[in-house]
């Protein structure tokens, strides 16, 4: 890997001598920014869970478990893997409290040398910003409304996280770039390239160098709505979990490809995004894309063939959701799975995954330690068999 700072330019992404680099990895997610269903619980805020553990265990036990979390669900060695599979790109999600309390912001430096030592280019995502930029439990939006858009405050407190952030990192060449807001969802467009034109000033008030990822409004699948930014260092990042029934197994036995859906629907889809970065001379980002395992009975090795098949075919850059997760039915799932049902899964209810931890805590500590690290987890084979030839 070459030393220097990626570069946009035009229709693809350099490094510091000028050579193309292609982006292709995974995301880290579930780490810094926990979601329910990465622990087989039901798709809760992350701050009711918090609540809820505090109050059945005290906020010493949350402030343990937490620490023990981060400690074991990614560490040194997941970098080693990723790097020993291939890929050159972590995209890493992270919650805005991770970036405000200085135990926490230590595991994004930990992560930066992690990077460093296997190579691997960081793309930090702010997957929860203040308020909640959508609806739903991965922007931890408490009360199912996306307050980021209601309240200028917490749009100021957003400007300046990213403003302290960039001045921190500024100088950090593996960090490949900042996602600024994942998965924006409102329907006022010109309130959302506000958005975007004030927290891009704040990165550059010291931050010269880095990538701005810019995803657009309705889960970032929508970008023709973005304007053309005053800033020659940006490319578009999308996501795509299409069709969710079949991407989400939301109805069983659903084999790809169907009626309606098949490898020619994905690469319309995606000539459709390429075509207009390709008008403004701006890179694509795949930030998201997954699916959720079946043991590749219903093709889904081949539905995810197909996408990276396009992906490369169009030159998009991309990261894979995600790298790791307990297995579930539904959702897109790890390349690592973990299968066991230990007492803090319960796959059987009526409590699931972390509704069970503070009952398990002080009883299972040491096993629900153990169960987060990778080597407790399973490889989804034709996952990884697809993704690798991807590379």
């Amino acid at each position: 890997m070459n030393k220097g700072f990626l570069k946009q330019k035009k229709t693809f992404i350099v490094d510091g001598q000028g050579n193309p680099v292609h982006l292709k990895g995974v995301n880290f997610g579930g780490w810094l920014m926990m979601e329910a269903y990465f622990v087989h619980a039901p798709n809760l805020p992350q701050q009711i869970f918090e609540k809820e553990f505090a109050k059945a265990c005290g906020q010493k036990a949350l402030e343990e478990l937490m620490r023990a979390f981060r400690d074991n669900f990614i560490t040194e060695s997941d970098f080693k893997q990723v790097a020993l599979w291939g890929m050159n790109c972590v995209r890493l999600p992270f919650h805005y409290k991770v970036a405000l309390d200085k135990e926490a912001v230590s595991y994004l430096d930990k992560a930066i040398a992690w990077a460093k030592k296997y190579k691997i280019y960081l793309i930090l995502d702010l997957h929860a910003a203040w308020g909640a930029q959508n609806s739903d439990w991965h922007s931890d939006s408490l009360n199912g409304r996306a307050e980021l858009w209601i309240k200028k405050s917490h749009r100021q407190k957003t400007y300046r996280l990213w403003e302290a952030l960039a001045d921190r990192y500024k100088d950090e060449t593996i960090i490949a770039g900042y996602d600024i807001l994942n998965e924006a969802v409102l329907e006022d467009a010109g309130l959302l390239n506000e958005f975007y034109r004030h927290a891009i000033k704040a990165i550059r008030r010291s931050d010269k160098n880095h990538i701005l990822f810019i995803e657009g409004k309705h889960w970032a699948q929508q970008i023709d709505v973005l304007d053309d930014f005053n800033d020659d260092n940006w490319v578009y990042s999308i996501h795509f979990y299409e069709p969710n029934e079949f991407v989400f197994n939301l109805i069983p036995l659903l084999r790809y490809p169907f009626d309606g859906f098949d490898k020619d629907t994905l690469r319309r889809r995606m000539e459709v995004y390429a075509k207009l970065a390709s008008k403004k001379e701006r890179p694509v980002h795949m930030g998201e894309f997954g699916v959720n395992y079946r043991s590749g009975c219903f093709n889904e090795h081949e539905y995810l063939r197909d996408e990276l098949k396009v992906f490369n075919d169009l030159g998009f850059h991309w990261t894979y959701w995600t790298y790791k997760a307990v297995k579930s039915h539904m959702f897109p799932d790890g390349i690592y799975s973990y299968y066991p049902n230990s007492p803090w899964v319960h796959r059987q209810g009526p409590k699931t995954g972390w509704h069970c931890w503070a009952e398990c805590w002080d009883s299972h500590k040491d096993q629900m330690v153990k169960s987060w690290r990778t080597s407790s987890f399973q490889i989804n084979t034709h996952v990884l068999k697809e993704i690798q030839k991807a590379l």
